[in-house]
């Protein structure tokens, strides 16, 4: 597919519709407020759920439950510790989740789901899970395996992921307190994190049952450093908890943004509080090969890249400016991206300098 002669392809072609489920979010917020009980705190759509500790426990639960998306797809054409892989990002996803609130994990249960119990797939996934809760400091206490026949196709299965952390109300992360002139400090990703595979896929052509998606994700990443297109896809969902959680404890960061579906674009609105607005510079960060490769050979775009890829940002923290070299100091790689600037208008976010031009 030449990027001259092809039309733009968009998420929606792919057949995933943000709009649509941005539509539907509200009407399941209505849903989930009607189940309030007394320790229920805040409102759907933070990156993670609150629940309030009865008196005399000064501390907030914060959950959140997730997947892991189409990538799952991508493991069952390679197999073997491409198993492994996803059940790690299913943990590290859900833990960046709740770090956003500025919480610390507790525990984390999985759900599997298969229409044969396939061991090798099952125990590569438990044990990816595993190893994430340890290097998260997270307990594995339990889970559902289900075995559906007829449901999911040989070799294929689900598998979501639930975890409950904790944090006091007073370390609580929700971006009240960001103002103008605050910097803004990206992480970068490993490659598409646990989003954007639906258009991924799409993009280089696997989307076929197992044995032709192995030969496609086979072929070297075109720009990258002798590794697969396969192995670029499958870049882990890195966990920034480790790093970024001491930071937390010393009270210097104003908001936190785990960048998933929605790119950049849907989620530093998340933390935003009412009268700002975000700038960001893509010259002050590195675009991951396999962002270019699928943003040049699908035609993505640049408003499209940003909604849907991370595009080499997979955490954004925002800091006052006196506190933006501590940060940078302490995390390997870290670097100012953007400020926050009085405003309001219905995008949020102006990216500069992309690939193909300014996105507003």
């Amino acid at each position: 597919m030449s990027a001259e002669s092809a039309k733009p392809i968009s998420y929606r072609d792919a057949g995933v519709d943000i709009d649509q489920a941005a539509r539907s979010l509200g009407a399941i917020a209505g849903f989930a407020r009607a189940t309030a009980t007394a320790g229920t705190a805040g409102e759907i759509g933070h990156f993670g759920g609150i629940f309030r500790l009865p008196a005399g426990e000064d501390r907030l639960l914060i959950a959140s439950a997730d997947g892991i998306g189409t990538k799952i797809k991508l493991a069952f054409a390679i197999g073997g510790w491409a198993h492994k892989r996803v059940g790690g990002d299913l943990v590290n996803h859900c833990v960046n989740d709740i770090l956003a609130c500025g919480a610390r994990p507790l525990f984390f249960l999985d759900y599997v789901a298969m229409g044969k119990i396939d061991s090798e797939a099952l125990e590569g996934l438990v044990e990816g899970m595993a190893a994430a809760c340890g290097v998260n400091g997270a307990a594995l206490i339990g889970g559902e395996t289900a075995e559906m026949p007829g449901l999911y196709a040989p070799g294929e299965y689900d598998a979501a992921g639930f975890i409950v952390g904790e944090v006091s109300p007073s370390a609580f992360i929700d971006g009240s307190r960001i103002e103008p002139d605050d910097l803004l400090i990206g992480l970068p990703s490993a490659g598409l994190h646990t989003n954007g595979f639906s258009l991924a896929r799409m993009i280089v052509g696997a989307t076929g049952g197992p044995s032709q998606d192995r030969e496609v994700l086979a072929h070297p990443l075109p720009g990258g450093d002798g590794e697969t297109i396969g192995e670029a896809l499958l870049a882990p969902h890195l966990t920034y908890f480790p790093q970024v959680y001491p930071l937390v404890e010393q009270g210097i960061i104003l908001g936190i943004a785990h960048i998933t579906g929605g790119g950049l674009i849907d989620n530093l609105p998340r933390m935003l509080p009412d009268g700002v607005v975000v700038r960001l510079d893509q010259s002050t960060w590195t675009v991951n090969p396999i962002f270019r490769y699928l943003v040049e050979t699908g035609n993505v775009e640049p408003r499209e890249q940003y909604r849907t890829f991370n595009m080499g940002i997979g955490m954004v923290l925002a800091v006052r400016p006196a506190d933006a070299q501590t940060v940078c100091d302490a995390i390997s790689d870290a670097r100012v991206i953007g400020e926050i600037v009085a405003g309001s208008s219905e995008w949020k976010v102006t990216i500069e300098q992309t690939i193909d031009g300014t996105v507003s």
